[in-house]
């Protein structure tokens, strides 16, 4: 079984996070929400608090396969002053693990230039930080080898069915789409 961990932050976009973690989760993706801010309760952008299975002090990464960032704001920009997060993302990636974000956080990828020579989206407004991507505008989702990003809170089914699909199989997410009667292609 395939484990994510999604990084939960103050200000973060909660569907976002919340529809990509229900999705995995129908598949059978062991899915840990970590905290990045000392406590449990995280409190999002449209004022919903989402408990978080644990703090990110208290959680070894190592084994993850796949680390997820929701967008948002300020969430981003809590989850990219997150040295031990960023720290993190650049193991994941060395290690050849696969990383997620979507909306405003593919910025945090992006500056810290794990995006360099990959495609990539991100929410209009953010691809100056996309550094060496090839930005894809028009793109719900796009992965490029071991790294996936996706456009908006619109595109979070999406994201969820992509990473099911890569995690588990597309027979899977297939499965899952029709499950939840979602229209949309992936």
């Amino acid at each position: 079984m395939s484990l994510v961990y999604a990084f939960l932050a103050d200000g973060m976009e909660e569907i976002e996070c919340l529809a990509v973690v229900d999705v995995l989760r129908r598949a059978q993706v062991e899915v840990r929400m970590i905290s990045v801010m000392g406590r449990c309760a995280v409190t999002g952008a449209h004022g919903i608090t989402v408990e978080a299975d644990a703090l990110l002090d208290e959680t070894d990464l190592s084994g993850a396969d796949c680390l997820f960032l929701p967008g948002g704001m300020p969430g981003t920009t809590h989850l990219g002053a997150c040295t031990p997060l960023v720290d993190a993302l650049h193991a994941q990636v060395l290690r050849g693990g696969r990383i997620a974000a979507i909306c405003a956080a593919p910025s945090v990828l992006g500056k810290e230039g794990l995006l360099r020579g990959k495609k990539a989206t991100c929410f209009p407004g953010f691809e100056s930080s996309l550094s060496g991507a090839e930005y894809e505008p028009h793109a719900a989702v796009v992965t490029d080898g071991t790294v996936t990003t996706a456009r908006g809170m619109g595109c979070a089914v999406d994201l969820g069915l992509e990473l099911v699909r890569l995690l588990a199989d597309a027979g899977k997410a297939e499965e899952i789409r029709r499950g939840i009667q979602y229209p949309g292609t992936f």
